[in-house]
């Protein structure tokens, strides 16, 4: 197919296709002549991957191309891609001489020999989680390690073994690492997503008001607040013009 086929089946720009090339992201086409290339379905499906990276993932494009170098890398272990991929989108928090973040991290090193977890603290997820107990501690929250930081744990290995259960059906090694890549980078939005969702549900069950269905009066599906509509009764019996 021609570079205007490829950018009207997958909504990406001729130009950005183009910029794409040229960082490395997506392989050139097949020259037909000196001015004109062709595309294959190989190249819709990285396209398509490059995209959902960037936007659901969150990767620069700097990122996206050291996550694809590892996966193009037939030398690469499929345990390294996900490494690669892991690495680009855990974020950090604190600086180094922060006390907090000290004492997290020997909170995060505690649940890792706990769990018997095969990683290593001081790595780019544990440190995330560090950074992330210790902005919890300076708020107020530093009791969530103690009575919660097990039970996320528990929910992650599950989750955990479901995303390798998922990238073990794969058959070729391209399959595996584009899955395994797939499923670390937008396994993360997906997941998220499905908290929030829970989240709401948990609410609706413990605070809701009965003969509501279950749902939180004033609350929306997108979890914000709304105001009581004309002729809803306020709190103190009145009514809304």
């Amino acid at each position: 197919m021609r570079i205007g086929e490829l950018s009207r089946r997958t909504g990406v720009a001729i130009p950005t296709i183009k910029y794409y090339v040229r960082e490395g992201l997506l392989p050139p086409g097949e020259l037909t002549s000196p001015n004109q290339a062709s595309y294959g379905d190989s190249h819709e499906r990285r396209l398509r991957l490059v995209r959902a990276l960037i936007d659901v993932g969150g990767l620069s494009v700097q990122a996206v191309g050291e996550v694809l170098g590892a996966v193009d890398d037939p030398e690469r272990p499929v345990h390294e891609v996900l490494g690669a991929a892991a690495k680009r989108i855990v974020p950090r928090y604190g600086e180094p001489d922060d006390p907090e973040l000290e004492a997290a991290r020997e909170d995060v090193a505690a649940l890792i020999e706990r769990r018997g977890w095969r990683t290593r603290p001081g790595g780019p997820a544990a440190e995330a989680l560090a950074g992330a107990l210790a902005a919890m501690e300076r708020v107020g929250h530093g009791d969530f390690a103690t009575e919660v930081l097990d039970e996320y744990a528990q929910a992650a290995e599950r989750v955990a073994a479901a995303d390798l259960g998922y990238v073990g059906r794969k058959a070729s090694r391209e399959d595996l690492v584009e899955t395994v890549v797939i499923g670390t980078v937008l396994g993360e939005a997906v997941f998220s997503a499905a908290r929030r969702m829970a989240h709401q549900d948990a609410s609706a069950r413990m605070y809701g008001k009965e003969g509501d269905g279950g749902r939180l009066r004033g609350v929306e599906d997108d979890g914000g607040v709304r105001e009581p509509s004309g002729g809803e009764a306020l709190d103190d019996g009145r009514r809304r013009a």
